[in-house]
């Protein structure tokens, strides 16, 4: 993966864009030899953001599964509404 000074990234913005789309390849931005930053494509962020939340669900749902078998009370679904504002 290629770095590039933040300074570097904003004198030519452009060219940088089109790197990162054309290559798919992130590119880590540098402060004082540092890394604070990515330019990353934006299909692979669109990517990326799927993936944590669908591991979110499956960590939240594995979780709930967890207390269930552990003998957790089950919550009846009209409650679950009314506690909502749904009914």
């Amino acid at each position: 993966m290629s770095t590039l000074t933040v300074t570097d990234a904003r004198a030519r913005l452009a060219e940088v864009v089109d790197q990162v789309r054309v290559s798919k390849d992130p590119l880590f931005l540098t402060r004082r030899g540092r890394r604070v930053a990515a330019v990353i494509d934006a299909d692979d962020l669109d990517r990326l953001i799927a993936a944590a939340e669908d591991l979110a669900d499956i960590t939240a749902a594995a979780q709930a599964r967890a207390e269930l078998d552990a003998g957790s009370e089950l919550v009846p679904w009209e409650q679950v509404k009314a506690d909502l504002g749904l009914t």
